[in-house]
C-alpha cells in the first residue's frame, strides 16, 4: 500500500470517529486515484473496509453510553434493504457513472459543511411522529450505500437529531451502527459479481480503524463546526478532480 492511501486510509477513520459520517465518501477515491483499481471494485471493497471501521467506532461510543440502538434499529433495517437493493441496481451502472454520481454527491455534502447548518439543542425536544420519514431517510441512505459505497453518515445523523430526536451526543454513535449494518447488506447484495482483495481490505481497514478510534477520543476536544467547514472544502476538491478525470 502507498503512503498516499495510507494517509487516505487514515482520513477515513478520522472522520468517521469526529462525525459520524463523511470519512466513508473518501474511500472510494482513495481505492481508486491512490490505488489505481477499477471504480467497480472500489465501490465493493469500500463496504466491509467502512462497515468494519465503523464498528469498531461504534464500541467506542458505546462504552461513553453513545449509541442508541433501539433507534439504530429501526433506521438500519430501512438502510439495509435499500443498501442491498442499491447493489443489485449498480450491476446495471457503469463505473463512470457511479465516480460521477459520487462526485456530485461530494458536492451537496460540502455545501450542507460549509454552510454550517447542522441539529441545534432545541430541535431535539420536538415530539412529532416522523416515523415515516425516518425509514424513507433509512432506505435512501441505504440505495447510496450500495450504488456508490458510501456510509451515509453525512445524510444519518442530522436525520438521527432532527427526525428520530436522538440527542446530538449520541447520534454519531448511533450513525456508526447503522453504517456498520447498511454496509453489510450492500457488501451482500454485490456476492457473486466482484471478487476482493481482501488482504488489501485488511490493511486499509485496520490503519483506518487507527483513526476512528483516535477520532471517536477527540470528539470533545476539537470544533465541529471548523472541522466540518474544512472537511467540506476537502469534498469540494475531490468532487472536482473526480468530474476533471471522467469528464
Amino acid at each position: 500500500m502507498t503512503l498516499v492511501a495510507a494517509l487516505g486510509a487514515l482520513l477515513v477513520g478520522l472522520t468517521l470517529g469526529l462525525l459520524g459520517g463523511g470519512g466513508a465518501i473518501v474511500t472510494v477515491p482513495v481505492l481508486v486515484y491512490a490505488l489505481g483499481l477499477d471504480a467497480k471494485l472500489a465501490v465493493v471493497m469500500a463496504l466491509p473496509i467502512v462497515g468494519g471501521v465503523s464498528l469498531v467506532g461504534v464500541l467506542q461510543h458505546w462504552r461513553q453510553g453513545n449509541v442508541d440502538f433501539r433507534t439504530a434499529g429501526v433506521f438500519g433495517l430501512a438502510a439495509m434493504g435499500g443498501a442491498f437493493g442499491g447493489a443489485k441496481l449498480a450491476q446495471f451502472v457503469s463505473g463512470r457513472l457511479q465516480l460521477i454520481l459520487l462526485a456530485l454527491l461530494m458536492f451537496g455534502s460540502s455545501i450542507s459543511m460549509l454552510r454550517g447548518r447542522g441539529p441545534g439543542a432545541g430541535e431535539e425536544s420536538a415530539t412529532r411522529d416522523l416515523s415515516f420519514k425516518v425509514l424513507l431517510v433509512g432506505l435512501g441512505v441505504g440505495v447510496l450505500t450500495g450504488l456508490l459505497g458510501i456510509g451515509g453518515g453525512f445524510l444519518l445523523v442530522p436525520a438521527l437529531v432532527l427526525l428520530a430526536k436522538v440527542p446530538m451526543r449520541q447520534a454519531v454513535g448511533t450513525s456508526l451502527t447503522v453504517i456498520a449494518m447498511n454496509t453489510a447488506a450492500g457488501y451482500l447484495g454485490y456476492l457473486g459479481q466482484v471478487e476482493l482483495p481482501w488482504k488489501l481490505v485488511l490493511q486499509f481497514a485496520g490503519i483506518a480503524a487507527v483513526g476512528i478510534i483516535g477520532g471517536s477520543a477527540l470528539v470533545p476536544r476539537i470544533p465541529q463546526a471548523a472541522l466540518k467547514k474544512s472537511f467540506g472544502v476537502l469534498l469540494i476538491l475531490l468532487g472536482a478532480l473526480i468530474l476533471w478525470q471522467q469528464t
